[in-house]
């Protein structure tokens, strides 16, 4: 059901100093710090099989609190299963969260990605993920 977990981070590489200690006890590999395309520190993620776990600095420019920059993803299994959940996210009433784009293509840390991001009722930003295959 999940894809990924994203929590926001206040420092990014005291974030990673503690989960580079801890996650490895769990199977996944060293945490990867991924820059934005400005060169400032994005993200670091961890993976484990097909789970990722994820750190980043939120994007909106306010601090990192229990749920500012915290993303919960599930794992759909084609573009057009996200494209049917992004539309009747949003005629649930739910809502694009601020800065993202629409559903669509995204690549990084060496894989594509086809994402759609809604705000739930209650402002949880959440995820529906499609890796697509090379």
């Amino acid at each position: 059901m999940f894809s990924h977990v994203m929590l926001g981070a206040i420092d990014i590489e005291e974030s990673r100093e503690f989960y580079d200690k801890i996650m490895p006890v769990l199977g996944t590999r060293l945490g990867k710090l991924t820059l934005d395309t400005d060169g400032k520190k994005s993200y670091i993620y961890f993976v484990n099989n097909k789970n990722s776990f994820l750190l980043k600095e939120p994007i909106n420019n306010q601090a990192a609190t229990h749920g500012n920059g915290t993303t919960i993803g599930f794992n759909a299994s084609s573009t057009e299963m996200i494209d049917e959940w992004y539309a009747a996210g949003i005629k649930a009433g739910g809502i694009n969260p601020e800065l993202c784009d629409p559903p669509g293509i995204r690549e990084g840390g060496g894989v594509q990605l086809y994402l759609a991001y809604l705000n739930d009722p209650s402002g949880n930003k959440i995820c529906a993920m499609y890796r697509i295959p090379r």
